[in-house]
């Protein structure tokens, strides 16, 4: 038989030849590397990332409001509060109470609406220090007078800036220099700023700086997992330099991306690390043991550039179906249509194909370069020996000599983690779900417990003929209704040409809450369409957190069946043309899916109850993330496969070489068994590190492809998977054996040519 390298140009796979010019020159494809991700970084850097407009975030009713309100120029300016408070209050989240107190006070604010008890003179000279500082800033257009609390313990300050919101997160720091100089003023008192502005930024800087304490978790834990695997400082170090060089360069390109998909935050780059660690390191680890197996299978009479050669006639093509299954399931959430989802997916994207060029082209060279440095000594010989390797093929044994009762036991598992789904709710995230551990947020829900009117508001936009006069009697609708603040009136704002109206009607409650949900029921199916009867020729829409976040979640709802669709479809024609198989395509979707549904159900089951909080270090809103379902999707489905590609490879080269399928199953899983389990372990550190994310959402991701990782690799690779192949035997492989013949039942001849995979 003819050894890859005696194989005609036109006959050897693109990743061979790929692999023997670099592993043959190697400082060249070194060079190349370094220089091409040079480029990548300094032309992202060069142009900048293009941030999202708020006009990208409009979705559906709300959405059309806010375009009524650009329109007109309604759009709400900027507002920071300045809350003074004496230095007794609670300090804690405790928004439940805060809620209580609001609705308790509705009777009474129905019925003295703007009637407030006077301040202290300690608290009233705060306001005046801090009415006086904030008059002379650039960025602020106007200040409030201090308006008192209905129990006289506290004052808010209302800040007007100029220019929009986008611009307001750049001004705010030199408001909060202010207020902290005040608080330095006045110790005896409680000083602090929240809004829309100085929570995004302090958020977001939060979570960067943990996102950087998770890359120091990470990364020396992900090394000292390759260490116990590969036994050599050098074939541990590696796969993580290129995952950080793969992370490198995704984001400069992401930079450059982003001017064609807006960036739409920070959780993009968060991904993109996450991603980048996962993919890159298990390419490279993939890669770096069937290299080493080819050496040890000759005895170490190959050099390593052969091996390398060889290896990349397996792992290699493997490695390159693995990314473009990743990279197509990703590519599923351009279809939620949300730019949120389209900034995720490109910077996962870009990553994953960084990281599988990385892992054909540089890694190749380094292996021929390093040599037998990469080997390692007495333990890596330890691990080599197959201990790990005969244990996988005892405990596979059983499940293909009962592969029925294995399956039966394997499926009835998945049903049991993946039944809490059906009962999943979502919500989305907002200034009640960030952590209280951020002042501003914390700020903002003492505010609201004493300034009910402070929290989320309908924003109702009515454009015709006197627009104001319906609004007027929607107003005088909701007066007394408790499903609407009552401690001042509403405020409503007619634009310039008389033409378009405003109205903000400020509710008492969480924007996730069930009572802020009725609300907004009440005012779209009844408040509104009554105050706008009769009336020709008007246009209405009703936006604000409340409104845009219903109308999110139900936009994603509406998509998810397309972009599970899109991503099945995907999947299976990857994996078929990996495996030539109609029955392992059709066989590896439904194992994905599987996998999905029980990450699923243990996001159910851990965020919508409480029992998880202290473990996890959350509280619990009631809800799973409206985003957080269709990102486990897209990267779990893309990851799923990845695993599928590499172990159905082993099993399909062994029937390759006359194995037969239920044996070539042992064989195959039990081969690949140890760097497998080695790969899921790195992933399950990777994920479990971004538990340490002070953001639910974050952690709700975190939970879910951990979940889904040890599912696949605990009871889908070794109950399910070889199970069913069992039960299916030769079968299996239809409509095309890998020896060359028709697989049974196929039709002679039906796939004439189809080879065995390399």
């Amino acid at each position: 038989m003819r050894t890859t390298g005696q194989q005609s140009p036109g006959r050897v796979p693109v990743t061979v030849r790929t692999a023997r010019w670099c592993a043959t020159h190697p400082w060249k494809a070194i060079a190349g590397w370094v220089l091409l991700l040079a480029l990548c970084v300094g032309a992202g850097a060069a142009v900048g990332t293009n941030k999202g407009s708020f006009a990208d975030f409009w979705i559906g009713e709300a959405g059309r409001a806010e375009a009524l309100a650009s329109d007109s120029g309604l759009t709400p300016p900027p507002v920071e509060q300045v809350l003074i408070e004496r230095g007794g209050r609670a300090g804690a989240k405790e928004r439940a109470a805060g809620e209580e107190r609001a609705v308790a006070g509705q009777e009474r604010a129905a019925e003295e609406p703007g009637v407030e008890e006077p301040a202290g003179k300690d608290l009233a000279a705060a306001a005046g220090e801090v009415r006086r500082r904030m008059d002379g800033l650039p960025a602020v257009e106007s200040v409030g007078e201090p308006v008192a609390a209905r129990d006289g313990e506290a004052l808010r300050i209302a800040v007007t800036l100029r220019g929009d919101r986008e611009t307001a997160k750049k001004d705010v720091d030199a408001l909060l220099a202010q207020t902290a100089a005040v608080q330095r003023a006045h110790p005896g008192l409680r000083i602090e700023q929240t809004g829309s502005a100085s929570i995004s930024v302090a958020v977001n800087d939060k979570q960067g700086q943990e996102l950087q304490r998770t890359e120091l978790i990470s990364l020396p834990v992900t090394f000292l997992i390759l260490f116990v695997v590969f036994g050599a400082i050098l074939a541990a170090g590696v796969p993580v330099l290129l995952a950080l060089f793969s992370f490198a360069g995704a984001v400069g390109l992401y930079g450059l991306a982003s001017w064609v998909f807006p960036d739409a935050g920070g959780a993009a780059l968060s991904v993109i690390f996450m991603m980048g660690m996962a993919v890159g390191v298990d390419y490279s680890l993939f890669y770096l043991k069937r290299a080493r197996e080819e050496r040890e299978r000759s005895g170490g009479t190959i050099s390593h550039a052969r091996a390398v050669e060889l290896a990349a006639a397996t792992s290699g093509r493997a490695v390159v179906d693995s990314g473009l299954a990743v990279a197509l399931s990703l590519a599923g959430l351009y279809l939620v249509g949300d730019v949120i989802f389209s900034s995720i997916a490109t910077g996962a994207i870009l990553v994953t194909l960084v990281a599988v060029g990385g892992s054909l082209t540089v890694l190749p060279a380094l292996l021929a370069t390093l040599g037998h440095r990469m080997d390692g000594g007495r333990l890596a010989r330890r691990r080599r020996s197959g201990g790990e390797g005969r244990l996988w093929a005892r405990l596979l044994r059983p499940v293909v000599r009962r592969p029925l009762v294995a399956l039966i036991a394997g499926l009835v598992a998945t049903v049991a983690l993946a039944a809490p789904a059906l009962g999943m709710k979502l919500g989305t995230e907002g200034k009640e779900t960030f952590p209280d551990s951020v002042p501003a947020v914390a700020a903002y829900d003492r505010l609201v417990a004493a300034f009910p009117s402070e929290g989320p508001a309908h924003l109702v936009l009515v454009r015709g003929a006197d627009p104001a006069a319906p609004l007027a009697r929607l107003a005088e609708a909701t007066r007394g209704d408790t499903l609407f603040a009552q401690d001042r009136a509403p405020v409503l704002r007619t634009a310039g040409d008389g033409r378009t109206a405003l109205l903000a009607l400020p509710v008492p409650y969480a924007a996730n809450s069930a009572e802020a949900s009725r609300s907004l029921e009440k005012l779209r199916g009844q408040l509104l369409p009554a105050a706008v009867e009769g009336v020709p020729g008007l246009r209405w829409a009703v936006s604000g957190e409340i409104a845009a976040g219903a109308d999110y979640a139900a936009h994603q709802e509406q998509r998810l069946p397309w972009v599970i669709a899109f991503v099945a479809l995907a999947t299976m024609a990857i994996m078929y043309a990996a495996f030539r198989s109609v029955v392992m395509a059709a066989l590896g979707t439904l194992l994905n899916l599987a996998a999905v549904l029980v990450a699923w159900g243990v996001l159910t089951l851990v965020f919508q109850g409480t029992w998880a909080e202290g473990l996890l270090g959350f509280e619990s809103l009631g809800f799973v993330g409206s985003r957080t379902p269709l990102m486990v999707f897209a990267i779990l489905v893309g990851l799923s496969t990845d695993y599928q590609i590499f172990v159905v490879s082993r099993i399909r080269e062994a029937v390759g070489r006359g194995v037969p399928t239920r044996q070539a199953v042992v064989d195959g899983i039990a081969g690949s068994a140890s760097v497998v389990t080695s790969a899921a372990v790195i992933m399950v550190s990777v994920f479990v590190s971004f538990l340490f994310i002070d953001r639910i959402e974050m952690k709700q991701i975190a939970v879910g492809l951990t979940v889904a990782v040890l599912f696949d690799a605990i009871v889908l690779r070794a109950v399910i998977l070889p199970s069913a192949m069992a039960l299916l035997g030769e079968r299996a492989w239809w409509p095309r054996h890998p020896t060359g013949a028709p697989a049974p039942g196929a039709r002679s001849g039906a796939v004439a040519g189809d080879k065995a995979l390399a």
